[in-house]
């Protein structure tokens, strides 16, 4: 803000970021579909997806672009031919370039989608987190990524229950391949950790909670890659123990938490959270050497300074030089996934899809994601993300974005519509803060 109170340069220059990052991910986008039409109508429902819209489905994202009807925009998910596997690639790809670091950690956790019915693929009566019960619901696995630029989603997959993947007639309705077997969901992550691995995301970590921690052979897979991790675990988990840190066999964690010695816990903050440094009590406990001269298999226990009952425990494969700071930072960082479900649902409409298919939902996440990874990276630029684009105040006003409502040549160009629900981009061409459909 200058001396006269005006704060107009740094709204333009968060303006201009988010049109930056925005225009960023519609040419990921464009490079995968094709079809100029396809292509116009998929940037639109990107656009859509980062409007000021109460629910985005067809028909608010087709009003939002301008068009009479939405069947240009549902086309996108249903009828053009692109490849959604190959643009959350791209997706993978431009978030590391954009937010990867060294120090970047990778976080596997899953939400689900209440749905009604029993239509929409893999929905079945499941414990859902977004209910904090059973219910009806879908549930999607999701792979983020997060360093000390920014947070964002790279990856997703759809968890298809047995009854599904065992009902031809099912399967058949919904699209999905005849060659889909069952996956748990430590299986799908772990095939979206090594898609990301092996792409050469920048990790130092892999973090996740006791669905993942538990699994032995996703863990086994990390330590075959050199990958460090911290993963949570239940209480009843067994742990194999060996000299020098313990006497061969098998113990839980049960059994071994009452001998850590009171010396060796020390507070420390895991990160920041809504009501500042979340901090804890710690201790470290080794329990084998690694196969992988170096390395070194321990257990990290999290204990709340002021009610010591609560009590999480981690499974910990790491260098053996590894600092307690280093690792109690990578345990903590597993709260960005929840911040990433929340802007996700809350931002750009991860929940708010109305497709029943295979197809259809693999392409509105991926989309959602692209959307979501353009706020990621305007708020890298070191300003303030524009989270949203507003509704426009009248049919002619065009789209603005937040704080720029009301001011002359800062409007995003509004989309009228073309033929065959197609979308003619009016606006200014001089605009700096116009996106690119």
């Amino acid at each position: 803000m200058d001396d006269a109170g005006c704060c107009c340069g740094s709204e333009m220059t968060v303006a201009a970021a988010t049109a930056r990052a925005v225009d960023g991910v519609l040419d990921l986008l464009r490079r995968q579909v094709r079809r100029p039409e396809a292509a116009r109508h998929a940037a639109d429902y990107v656009r859509g997806l980062l409007a000021d819209l109460d629910r985005k489905n067809g028909w608010q994202l087709a009003e939002q672009a301008g068009y009479a009807h939405p069947r240009g925009i549902q086309r996108v998910l249903d009828r053009y031919v692109w490849d959604a596997d190959a643009v959350r690639d791209d997706l993978r790809a431009y978030v590391a370039a954009e937010l990867g670091d060294p120090t970047g950690i990778l976080v596997v956790d899953e939400t689900g989608f209440p749905k009604q019915g029993t239509h929409s693929v893999g929905v079945a009566r499941q414990y859902c987190g977004t209910l904090g019960k059973i219910g009806n619901c879908q549930v999607g696995v999701f792979l983020g990524y997060a360093g000390p630029l920014g947070h964002a989603a790279i990856d997703r997959a759809l968890y298809v229950p047995h009854a599904w993947v065992d009902d031809p007639d099912r399967r058949r309705q919904a699209g999905i391949a005849p060659d889909l077997v069952f996956q748990t969901k430590p299986q799908l992550a772990l095939a979206m950790l090594e898609r990301a691995l092996d792409a050469g995301a920048p990790a130092a970590w892999v973090v996740g909670d006791e669905v993942y921690g538990s699994d032995g052979a996703l863990r086994r897979t990390l330590e075959a890659r050199d990958q460090a991790y911290v993963l949570a675990v239940r209480r009843n988990q067994s742990l194999t123990t060996w000299p020098p840190d313990g006497r061969p066999g098998q113990v839980t964690i049960e059994a071994l938490a009452p001998v850590v010695d009171s010396r060796t816990w020390q507070r420390l903050s895991c990160g920041e959270g809504a009501q500042g440094p979340r901090v804890y009590d710690w201790a470290s406990l080794p329990l084998r050497p690694a196969l992988r001269d170096g390395w070194v298999h321990s257990l990290l226990i999290r204990r709340h300074p002021v009610r010591p009952a609560e009590v999480a425990w981690y499974l910990v494969y790491a260098r053996i030089e590894t600092a307690l700071t280093e690792i109690v930072r990578a345990a903590g960082t597993r709260w960005t996934i929840e911040e990433v479900f929340k802007l996700a649902k809350g931002q750009v409409g991860l929940d708010h899809y109305e497709v029943r298919s295979w197809q259809g939902w693999h392409r509105h996440i991926t989309l959602a994601l692209l959307a979501l990874a353009a706020l990621a990276t305007a708020a890298k630029k070191g300003e303030p993300a524009a989270s949203t684009i507003s509704r426009s105040q009248s049919p002619n006003s065009g789209a603005c974005l937040p704080g720029l409502a009301g001011r002359s040549g800062t409007s995003l160009p509004r989309s009228s519509p073309g033929r065959a629900g197609g979308a003619i981009t009016s606006g200014s061409p001089r605009n700096p803060t116009a996106v690119a459909a």
